[in-house]
C-alpha cells in the first residue's frame, strides 16, 4: 500500500507538488503520482520530474499526454484511467492538485 497518491490535473501545480514530494521524501512517506488532463503539463517542470525518481510509481494519462503534449517524449510511464483507479485503490490517502 502507498501512503499518498497525488492526482495532478492542473498545469500550475508544479511548485506545490514538488514541495509535497520533497516533504514526503524527508519523512519517509511512500507516494505515487498520476497526471491527467492539463496536469500533464506539470511534467515540463524540471523540479517535479527530478522528484519523481523517488515515487513508488509515476504515470501520465496517455490520452491527456497526446492531446496536450503532442509528440513530446513523456518522462514517466503512460497509462490509462484504469491505472489511475488502481493507484487510487492502493493509496491510503489521495491529494488532488
Amino acid at each position: 500500500m502507498t501512503d499518498l497518491m497525488f492526482l495532478v490535473s492542473r498545469p500550475d501545480s508544479g511548485p506545490t507538488l514538488a514541495a509535497l514530494m520533497r516533504a514526503c521524501r524527508r519523512r519517509g512517506v511512500s507516494w505515487a503520482c498520476f497526471f491527467t488532463n492539463t496536469g500533464v503539463r506539470t511534467l515540463l517542470d524540471r523540479a517535479v520530474v527530478e522528484q519523481l525518481g523517488c515515487a513508488s510509481r509515476a504515470m501520465a494519462c496517455e490520452y491527456s499526454w497526446q492531446r496536450h503534449m503532442n509528440h513530446a517524449q513523456c518522462p514517466v510511464e503512460l497509462g490509462s484511467q484504469t491505472n489511475n483507479s488502481a493507484l487510487a485503490a492502493e493509496a491510503a490517502k489521495i491529494i488532488s492538485l
